[in-house]
């Protein structure tokens, strides 16, 4: 049965497509079946993946909607063993569309039902908001990821999100566990980088990945040609730390 881990934060900018895209990727990599649900209106984790979103017309929002399925929503990408329910601007409607709908927190779990047996991973890259979209990816997800910029604002807000996955648990999925934060965009010549990596650490321990995602220049050119960093430039440090990731999720899930 596939592990649904969902990749959120509120904040913007922090590495949740990066980490989305990469991590499906590297998963892929390492042999394992993967499926990635761009469940963000803005479709970055698509086209990263060298989908053209103005082509989508099945994608995320018809599979909330159920008025289509998994099966027919899912594209092919650019990684090997990853396939891709894309995203498309229409999402942006779906959070008025499920105000007035009973289970409204619920559509994207039930919808994922019909496929999770099909892959060892679903991963649901996350709108920087923590509005219905995200609810209804952290009521599907079995675990989410947190990642967290090496930067003076990095724990601002992380406060707000966790006390949002503890109601989570207690009102909409009491199984929803936290796989981990995620240390991203680490530049060890600064200073700030090096107080943010022990103050995260210090405060949550266990909670927090070894690997730590470095800045990295191949990492912000790689969407641009519509490729995982791994298709891009696999020497490069931010493939060795994308891959170092899913080698430890692999390890942490096959206890």
């Amino acid at each position: 049965m596939g592990k649904i881990i969902a990749i959120a934060n509120q904040k913007g900018g922090v590495g949740k497509t990066t980490t989305s895209v990469n991590l499906a990727a590297s998963l892929g990599v390492l042999e394992k079946k993967v499926l990635l649900i761009d469940a963000d209106p803005q479709a970055n984790a698509s086209s990263g993946l060298g989908i053209d979103v103005n082509t989508v017309e099945i994608g995320t929002y018809q599979i909330i909607e159920h008025s289509n399925t998994p099966n027919e929503a899912v594209v092919k990408c650019s990684a090997p063993n990853v396939d891709v329910i894309p995203s498309h601007i229409d999402l942006v409607a779906i959070e008025i569309e499920l105000v007035d709908k009973a289970d409204r927190e619920y559509m994207l779990k039930k919808a994922l039902e019909s496929i999770k047996d099909e892959y060892d991973f679903i991963i649901i890259d996350c709108a920087p908001s923590l509005g219905l979209l995200t609810l209804n990816a952290l009521t599907a997800a079995d675990s989410v990821i947190i990642p967290i910029q090496c930067e003076y604002f990095a724990l601002e807000g992380l406060g707000k999100l966790l006390n949002t996955i503890k109601s989570i648990q207690k009102i909409h999925n009491p199984d929803l566990d936290i796989e981990g934060l995620l240390l991203t965009m680490f530049d060890s010549r600064l200073r700030l980088s090096n107080q943010v990596v022990e103050e995260v650490q210090k405060h949550f321990n266990d909670m927090v990945f070894e690997t730590i995602i470095q800045r990295n220049v191949k990492l912000s050119e790689a969407p641009s040609f519509g490729e995982s960093i791994i298709n891009y430039d696999a020497t490069s440090k931010g493939a060795n730390n994308y891959l170092q990731l899913a080698h430890e999720i692999i390890k942490k899930n096959s206890k």
